[in-house]
């Protein structure tokens, strides 16, 4: 034995500070990463880079997408650009969400909108969505919202719509099915129901 360590040897045995470090130097030349990617290179799971990547991203040092993690801040991202999936955010089910900076992010949908709610919800004072049906300006903290209703609305899946009250959103399920959700529980089903997708895509 000559005493060096072979790089699966080394891989092996690296501290949480090391797999960090060796992430920011893949990132510096490739800008973007999967979860499932790093977790497929360092031979752990994603939960343990979940774990290393909590680190980096409350110090910014690196910054969640729908996919995994980038290099590039927000500041970057046009203000007509979802903060979720970077798609045009200039839509009639727009979101926004008003951080206690006084910062406001916009998402292209409720789909994304409470993604991003989750990924940053100590910031956020506030978050204001669009009623489907009227497209005023509603709380999605009050909002009741239709996930995967039977219409093609060439948004992020699963779709979610956004409506003022539990009448008008079971009254859209009776004509195109779906399945209601308060606040947090809209957040919990999107979650689990993207468990193990690759993020947000568009309907075909």
């Amino acid at each position: 034995m000559n005493g060096t360590l072979s790089y699966k040897e080394w891989r092996d045995t690296m501290l949480p500070i090391e797999r960090q470090q060796q992430i920011l130097t893949w990132l510096e030349h490739e800008e973007t990463l999967r979860v499932s990617d790093i977790s497929k290179r360092l031979e752990v799971s994603e939960m343990t880079v979940y774990r290393d990547l909590k680190p980096l991203i409350d110090e910014q040092k690196v910054f969640k997408t729908s996919n995994g993690i980038t290099l590039k801040t927000q500041s970057y991202i046009s203000s007509n650009h979802c903060s979720y999936c970077y798609k045009d955010s200039n839509t009639r089910m727009s979101v926004q969400l008003i951080k206690k900076n006084q910062h406001v992010e916009k998402a292209c949908c409720p789909h994304c909108g409470l993604l991003r709610f989750q990924d940053i919800e100590n910031e956020v004072s506030q978050m204001i969505c669009h009623d489907f049906l009227h497209t005023t300006t509603i709380s999605a903290k009050t909002a009741v919202f239709l996930l995967n209703a039977d219409i093609h609305l060439n948004c992020c899946q699963p779709q979610v719509m956004a409506f003022e009250s539990i009448k008008q959103a079971k009254q859209f399920q009776m004509g195109f099915g779906g399945n209601i959700f308060h606040f947090e529980e809209a957040i919990q089903a999107i979650t689990m129901e993207m468990h193990g997708n690759g993020g947000c895509h568009s309907g075909k």
